[in-house]
């Protein structure tokens, strides 16, 4: 009997040879035997997988344990964001160099060779191209890095353990454990948080992923942070502790955020988004080497670069409208002054003022732009010296001098306090919105995830500010 069945082989894979050629034929059985050796790599234990095995469970034995899981954790993702925030400071600064120090003036000098009219020149330069210009030296270089440097993680196999670890705080919020992953992914960019919830299963637990996923610290929050934390957070202690005290204070608006992210969670699934908690299994794949360059170009093409041309596409409306709103009068005050003071009886309930509103109102394309806004704002408002005319974001390159400008500008440590809560808590960008929008094709749920924050914020803002002055 087994004389015939390979007899009947032997016959039939002549005939194949015969039908498809013999090049082909070899091409096909060699790539059968390929297949069938992965298999049995896979499947058969040597000396060596065995050795693996036992390396890898040594491993998990530690980064998904109880006691040290957590630590690992935030240690690894802290260590990330900490080369992210400090290593784009160099290409940042560099790249703020030539576009604003270097290519703004000649395109100023150009329009004014040619006799462009001011509105003309003011609208295009001052306006669009700063905004894009911020945009790109604020959002690129960290971009550049926090995706790079998360893709080898996820390639090295340790962003499923994150899951492991997460798991059971999601499950209690009525989330899906997946949706750890999709958080760690806003901290680099929410609009790449949100394309990632597509792991998600669940159309419900994937559509609260998208709500939330706002309350992760994305890139173009953190300078924000880092600069009012660094002013106003690390001057009420001792000099020596000032550094200590502003990065506990970020760090602390981070994991603030994650609450947040849970709260909201467990608050949508139990009441608009109600269901049951999906279960799903985890398979923890083998530790692996990364494919470092594979993964460099992937990351840069497929998320770096597809997100910042997004960002780009938003700002330079913004830029437009910022340069207008600061030029344009109705009667002897622009109207951003007009807006400013309208405001700012608001701001002041919320412990806030009305240049940092209307700076989060035009800002919307982008967060990388509002402080250079709220500068501009602030000298264009109280008439300090600064900047250079109505309508040209700046920044400063000395915190002091940034701070001395906010302080005329009328700002308190409950500003500061109450700026990094509204940063954490207000709306999403447009290109958050946008993409939330692409992969909800709902309206409502878009307007949803766009307006519940700002409404949160909102809340806790004025909770804030009327405990603080009860207390001071």
């Amino acid at each position: 009997m087994k004389e015939n069945n390979i007899d009947n082989i032997i016959e039939l894979s002549n005939e194949l040879r015969w039908q498809i050629g013999d090049e082909f034929h070899d091409n096909l059985t060699e790539s059968i035997y390929a297949d069938a050796a992965d298999i049995v790599k896979d499947s058969v234990k040597t000396q060596e997988g065995e050795k693996r095995f036992r390396l890898d469970s040594k491993i998990d034995k530690i980064v998904t344990s109880k006691r040290w899981g957590f630590p690992i954790m935030f240690l690894i993702l802290g260590t990330i964001l900490w080369l992210t925030i400090v290593g784009a400071n160099y290409p940042s600064s560099l790249l703020a160099s030539l576009l604003l120090d270097t290519v703004h003036p000649i395109l100023t000098s150009g329009a004014e060779s040619v006799n462009m009219p001011w509105w003309l020149a003011g609208f295009l330069i001052d306006g669009v191209y700063l905004a894009v210009a911020w945009v790109i030296a604020v959002m690129l270089p960290p971009m550049a890095i926090f995706f790079p440097m998360f893709t080898l993680l996820e390639d090295f196999g340790y962003l499923p353990r994150v899951a492991f670890n997460l798991d059971s705080l999601f499950n209690k919020s009525g989330a899906h454990g997946k949706q750890a992953l999709t958080m760690s992914m806003g901290f680099g960019c929410n609009a790449a948080g949100v394309v990632a919830t597509r792991i998600i299963d669940s159309p419900r637990e994937r559509l609260i992923a998208i709500i939330t996923n706002n309350f992760s610290l994305c890139n173009g929050r953190w300078p924000t942070q880092i600069l009012i934390a660094t002013i106003f957070i690390g001057a009420v202690v001792p000099k020596s502790l000032s550094s200590f005290a502003s990065l506990l204070a970020v760090i602390g608006i981070a994991v603030l955020g994650m609450g947040f992210m849970f709260g909201v969670s467990w608050a949508l699934s139990k009441t608009v988004l109600k269901g049951e908690v999906s279960t799903f299994n985890l398979e923890l794949p083998p530790y692996r080497p990364p494919r470092f360059w594979k993964t460099i170009y992937t990351s840069l093409i497929d998320r770096t670069a597809i997100v910042l041309w997004r960002a780009i596409v938003f700002a330079a409306p913004a830029g437009a409208v910022i340069w207008l709103i600061s030029n344009l009068h109705i009667g002897d005050e622009t109207i951003a002054a007009w807006l400013v003071n309208g405001m700012d009886g608001f701001g002041f309930l919320l412990g806030l003022n009305g240049v940092i509103l209307l700076a989060y109102i035009v800002a919307i394309p982008a967060n990388e732009i509002v402080i250079p806004t709220i500068l501009m704002l602030t000298v264009m408002v109280t008439g300090i010296g600064g900047g250079e005319g109505a309508g040209v974001m700046f920044e400063l390159d000395s915190i002091n001098a940034t701070g001395d400008i906010l302080r005329a500008g009328g700002w308190t440590l409950l500003t500061a306090i109450n700026l990094m809560l509204f940063s954490l808590l207000h709306n999403p960008c447009s290109t958050t919105i946008y993409t939330i929008y692409k992969e909800t094709n709902s309206a409502k749920w878009t307007a949803v995830a766009s307006i519940m924050p700002v409404i949160l914020g909102f809340i806790v803002c004025f909770l804030v500010a009327q405990v603080w002055r009860l207390v001071f």
